[in-house]
């Protein structure tokens, strides 16, 4: 049971890893999941769009992407991650990287954790859990 981080063709962000894995599990366990093996990739647009592409037969660039791995409830998955989205993300909606890398670390545990953002009013359920989330962390 593991959390990594790596990175394709970026360099890994500045992230405080033992909070962060600390922060997951404790969200995860309001869910009533715990934690098993979760793979976080950071990568370019390019790389992402490849992925969306090859995968899910998507021809656009996306922030996220998540490969569920969960039996049970034991959450596992591959995480991919494009720095560049987040940090075009970041510049639209006005908030810091930073915060915005949060909030897209946590929008793939959540979707792990068996919320969906697609139908109706899921985007809006989807976006309270991540600011409750990110109130946890706060807290820290």
């Amino acid at each position: 049971m593991a959390i990594i981080y790596q990175t394709e063709d970026v360099k890994e962000p500045q992230i405080k890893k033992r909070t962060i894995n600390k922060w997951i599990k404790d969200t995860a366990g309001s869910y009533g999941k715990k934690v098993g093996d979760i793979s976080y990739i950071f990568c370019s647009d390019e790389k992402i769009l490849e992925i969306n592409n090859q995968y899910l037969q998507h021809d656009y660039f996306t922030d996220i992407i998540t490969f569920d791995y969960t039996e049970g409830n034991i959450i596992g998955g591959d995480i991919f991650i494009s720095l560049d989205t987040v940090k075009s993300n970041a510049e639209q909606f006005g908030t810091n990287y930073a915060d915005e890398l949060h909030r897209i670390i946590i929008h793939g545990i959540l979707h792990l954790c068996g919320i969906n953002d697609k139908g109706p009013g899921e985007r809006e359920h989807m976006t309270e859990c991540e600011n409750k989330a990110l109130d946890i962390l706060a807290s820290y």
